[in-house]
C-alpha cells in the first residue's frame, strides 16, 4: 500500500474546479438561451455584419409575404411633400397610403400613431417592424385606429379588411 487515498485526491480536484469555475449546476432549468442567443447576434452583428443591401432585399422579401396581399404605394409623406413651417418643431408625420380604392391616412407621432381606412370600414391592421409578430390594431366602424407605441426602426401596415389584405411599403420611422 502507498499510504495515499484516491478518492481524497479525487474530493480535492473536485473542490478546486469548483473555486475555478463556480459551485453552478448548468442544467437546463438555469441555462438562458435567449441570452446567450442575444450575445451571439452582437457578436455576429460586429465581427460579420449583414451588407445594407442584403439587409434592404430581406426588407422588401418580408414585405410582400403575404403575396396575396395588395400593395399599398405611399402617395404622400409630409417630410418629403409638405412644406416647412418656420418655427415648428415636433411637427407630426403624415402619410397616405393607397391600393386601389382603399386609402390610409396615418399620422405618427413621439406618442404612437393614428390614422383612417377610407372608405371607412373596420380593419384589423398590425404594425410591422421586423420579423416578429406586428402589435395589433383594431379600426372602428368608420375606419378610425389608434396606437400608444410609436414605430421605431423600418415599418409598414398590413390591414385586413373582410376579405382584403394590404401592406403598406416599408418606411423608417
Amino acid at each position: 500500500m502507498s499510504g495515499t487515498n484516491h478518492t481524497d485526491d479525487r474530493d480535492d480536484r473536485d473542490d478546486r474546479d469548483d473555486e475555478v469555475f463556480g459551485d453552478e449546476d448548468w442544467g437546463d432549468e438555469e441555462f438562458d438561451a435567449g441570452l446567450l442567443e442575444e450575445e451571439l447576434r452582437q457578436a455576429a452583428a460586429v465581427l460579420d455584419p449583414v451588407p445594407a443591401e442584403l439587409q434592404q432585399i430581406a426588407v422588401d422579401a418580408y414585405a410582400l409575404h403575404d403575396l396575396d396581399a395588395r400593395v399599398a404605394e405611399l402617395t404622400f409623406d409630409s417630410l418629403v411633400d409638405a412644406i416647412p413651417v418656420r418655427g415648428v418643431t415636433d411637427v407630426p408625420r403624415m402619410l397616405t397610403f393607397r391600393a386601389g380604392e382603399v386609402t390610409v391616412d396615418v399620422e405618427v407621432t413621439e406618442d404612437g400613431l393614428m390614422g383612417q381606412v377610407l372608405p371607412p370600414q373596420p380593419a384589423r391592421i398590425e404594425v410591422l417592424g421586423g420579423p416578429r409578430p406586428g402589435s395589433p390594431l383594431t379600426a372602428d366602424d368608420l375606419g378610425r385606429f389608434t396606437g400608444d407605441v410609436p414605430p421605431a426602426g423600418p415599418f409598414a401596415l398590413r390591414l385586413r379588411t373582410g376579405a382584403d389584405v394590404v401592406v403598406t411599403e416599408w418606411l423608417r420611422a
